[in-house]
């Protein structure tokens, strides 16, 4: 009776024109479930045997490779006080533009002539210099004419002693004959007396031989005293010659010593010359101190005086300067369980701050707004927390980084490692293994 009715109620709801039966209790709705599972099972099947890149995430910073493209310090060299502000903070300047003007606050400084002055004590003892070698060539022109004259004075007396020598060497001769005649007037006189005492001679002829005999040995006497007279005067020569060596000497080192002496004042001049124009270049120099100029194009930022006749010391902070142009690097800081994961010349992946993306971890290739960059440095120390710092460059052969990025933003870093299964992802990650370490191929050059 009741399958009768119930078939009754459905023949009648299938002529009949409600669709209410119909629709409430689905008479005619196929089970789908079967497939549902199937279709699941089919597609994470496929999504397990896609590729995974592996990865290492971390923070950093936006800073630059090149030390003078960061923010830089604007230091004082000399103590002053603020005379006049030419610039605000938020202003852009340019290189050797005048950023503040700088009075002087020490005493010794206060002379406004005082490079004048120092000028003057340069030119001064220029001058000193000047005479005191002027003086020297003097004395080399001294020490010429004595060594001339010295020269003729003993070719005079050269030839005196030669001629001397010669007057000795005749009567050295003159000496000769006279010994010769004085032995023949005493073989005479010898002669005249045998001859006398035999009787064949007069007394008259010998007398008239023993006086020729004693003129002769006065004759010889004579001649003798006159050869030792010439050896003296030879001697007195020699003594004469040795006399104007030394008298020459004596007037050529008094010379030579007076060159020196002025040559060692021309030095000494010299050298002061030279350090007073050292003190000439450090008074210029510390002039232009007064004006503090820009090193380099930049903003204007956080400027550390303020006032006029304030007085900032030496070595002070002024101000700041963030250079107009950067080469931009991102910072790392990875921790020492993953170091061994980077490697130079490694790809990474970005996404800087303030820049939104959609990141598919594993899929970088599906990864929409983030950017490329290289491993350029590992640092081999690590900061106060313990991290090692990473500095990656612009991949040249991505796109471009923002414009807009400025020092000191934050990035989300991901350095790509193997590309494995997304089972093997899983696997490893179910039992906790490392990810695949390798070492990159460095095909590309890392932009300096």
């Amino acid at each position: 009776m009741n399958r009768y009715l119930e078939n009754s109620i459905e023949q009648i709801a299938e002529n009949s024109t409600y669709k209410s039966f119909e629709h409430i209790y689905r008479i005619h709705k196929k089970s789908a479930i079967k497939k549902w599972v199937a279709g699941i099972l089919i597609a994470l099947g496929i999504i397990l045997f896609l590729p995974w890149t592996q990865n290492v995430r971390t923070k950093g910073n936006v800073t630059t490779l090149r030390p003078e493209q960061r923010t830089q310090e604007l230091n004082n060299i000399i103590a002053g006080s603020v005379v006049k502000w030419y610039v605000k903070e938020g202003d852009h300047v340019n290189k050797g533009d005048t950023i503040l003007q700088l009075g002087e606050v020490k005493p010794e400084y206060f002379d406004p002539q005082l490079l004048k002055r120092t000028q003057e004590q340069i030119d001064a003892k220029s001058i000193s210099a000047e005479n005191y070698k002027s003086k020297a060539g003097t004395a080399v022109t001294q020490i010429t004419a004595l060594t001339q004259s010295r020269d003729l004075k003993l070719s005079q007396v050269d030839i005196k002693q030669k001629q001397q020598l010669l007057k000795v060497q005749n009567d050295s001769i003159d000496l000769i004959t006279a010994n010769n005649e004085l032995s023949i007037a005493k073989r005479q006189a010898d002669a005249a007396q045998q001859m006398l005492d035999s009787g064949v001679i007069a007394l008259t002829d010998f007398e008239k031989r023993k006086i020729s005999f004693q003129n002769a040995l006065a004759k010889r006497i004579s001649t003798e005293n006159k050869l030792l007279q010439s050896k003296q005067e030879l001697i007195n020569i020699a003594l004469e010659k040795n006399n104007t060596i030394q008298d020459y000497t004596d007037k050529i080192s008094k010379a030579q010593g007076d060159r020196f002496a002025s040559l060692s004042s021309a030095a000494s001049a010299d050298a002061d010359v030279t350090k007073l124009q050292n003190v000439y270049a450090g008074y210029d120099a510390r002039n232009k101190l007064y004006y503090v100029l820009a090193p380099q194009s930049g903003q204007i930022i956080q400027i550390k005086k303020a006032g006029i006749g304030e007085i900032v010391k030496e070595g002070e902070l002024i101000t700041e300067i963030v250079p107009d142009h950067f080469q931009y690097a991102v910072e790392m800081f990875v921790n020492p369980m993953d170091l061994p994961l980077i490697a130079a010349g490694q790809k990474v992946r970005f996404v800087f701050d303030g820049f939104p993306a959609i990141v598919f971890q594993g899929w970088p290739a599906a990864s929409y707004g983030t950017f490329g960059g290289i491993v350029t440095a590992i640092e081999n120390n690590t900061n106060k927390d313990g991290k090692f710092r990473v500095l990656v460059t612009e991949d040249s052969t991505d796109k471009t980084w923002p414009p807009q990025l400025r020092i000191g933003g934050g990035a989300s870093g991901i350095a790509l490692l193997k590309t494995v299964s997304v089972w093997y992802e899983l696997w490893r990650n179910i039992n906790g293994f490392p990810p695949e370490y390798y070492k990159p191929q460095q095909t590309e050059t890392i932009k300096q």
